[in-house]
């Protein structure tokens, strides 16, 4: 915080001092800069004139250059420790105790008695009897019946049919012959003349000739066709039929007849008896007890420890630099004695 204002006062500062030279730079190059210091003098319009050059002044400029400055800050920084507790808890304990009972526990007794019973006592005899009864016997028997069935006849007939041949024939035929080719001499010439000869034409006589042709003709022959006819014949075909007979017989069935006779039997039977005797009888009987238990686990505390980080800040420094600036300044030439401007 003390270096940002004293940043701050020296940028004041330097400001202050620009202005306080701009003044004292326009009081000079007598009074003209400021129009304040500014005298008119009034003259003719045909005479006023102004003087204007350029000069160079000196300005403050004030400059922000960039610095890099390291500053420090405060990190809390978390330090993990292990750290063992004891810890308190109730366990739920089981425990017996013993009890004291009196109980009744059942005693069985057996004890045999004498008893009388009359009984039957079944007597099986074997008894036959004659039986009549009745039985199918089959009989079988042979009949026929007539049965058709279709055959197929073989009938011969005999067709006439038109039949195309021919037979071979002799002919004589005049054929012409081979002509015999004209027969000229040479001529005999004469370098003066030249008398052709004549020729003799060629002679063509025509010649008989024997020849076989074929005479087609038609003939009429008796062909012999066999055809089927279907014929419907009878015949007996036997079969077997069975039919039951019911016929009567006699025989002799065996059975067996079962009678009771009473009897009189003694016998000892068990009778079982049951008293009831005192006994006292220990028992445990479980039951819950919390105990205190004392066991230690493992924590992980954090404490946080300060720490000076540091870190690079870019600030801007003021500089005041001094620079020559080119500034035009007119003045009036004195051309008139007398002013019209008061003073």
């Amino acid at each position: 915080m003390k270096a940002r204002w004293l940043v701050v006062g020296i940028g004041l500062m330097v400001s202050l001092m620009v202005q306080m030279g701009a003044s004292w730079a326009e009081a000079a190059y007598c009074g003209v800069a400021r129009h304040a210091c500014l005298r008119r003098v009034c003259c003719a319009a045909s005479c006023c004139q102004w003087n204007c050059h350029t000069v160079m002044k000196t300005c403050a400029v004030v400059e922000y250059v960039p610095k890099q400055v390291t500053c420090y800050r405060t990190v809390c920084q978390p330090i993990y420790e292990q750290k063992m507790v004891t810890e308190c808890r109730y366990v739920p304990v089981v425990k017996y105790r013993e009890c004291r009972e009196t109980v009744c526990r059942p005693v069985y007794e057996t004890h045999w008695t004498t008893r009388t019973e009359t009984v039957c006592r079944p007597i099986y005899e074997t008894k036959t009897r004659q039986v009549t009864y009745t039985v199918c016997r089959p009989v079988y028997e042979t009949h026929y019946r007539e049965e058709c069935y279709t055959v197929c006849k073989p009938v011969v007939e005999t067709k006439k049919v038109r039949v195309c041949s021919g037979r071979w024939e002799t002919r004589q035929v005049t054929v012409p012959s081979t002509c015999t080719p004209a027969t000229c001499q040479p001529a005999t010439c004469v370098p003066a003349t030249c008398v052709p000869v004549t020729c003799q034409p060629a002679t063509c006589a025509p010649r008989v000739v024997c020849q076989r042709v074929w005479v087609p003709e038609v003939v009429e022959k008796e062909v012999q066709c066999v055809r089927y006819v279907q014929e419907v014949r009878t015949r007996k075909v036997p079969y077997t039929v069975c039919r039951w007979v019911t016929e009567l017989k006699t025989g002799t069935c065996t059975y067996t007849v079962c009678r009771w006779v009473p009897q009189t039997v003694t016998r000892k039977v068990p009778v079982q008896t049951c008293r009831w005797v005192q006994q006292e009888v220990v028992r445990r009987v479980p039951y819950t007890e919390m105990q205190l238990r004392h066991y230690q686990r493992p924590v992980t505390t954090v404490r946080y420890v300060e720490k000076q980080v540091p870190y690079t800040v870019t600030q801007c420094e003021p500089r005041v630099v001094y620079k020559q600036v080119p500034v035009q300044v007119c003045c009036p030439v004195p051309c008139c004695k007398v002013s019209c401007c008061p003073n």
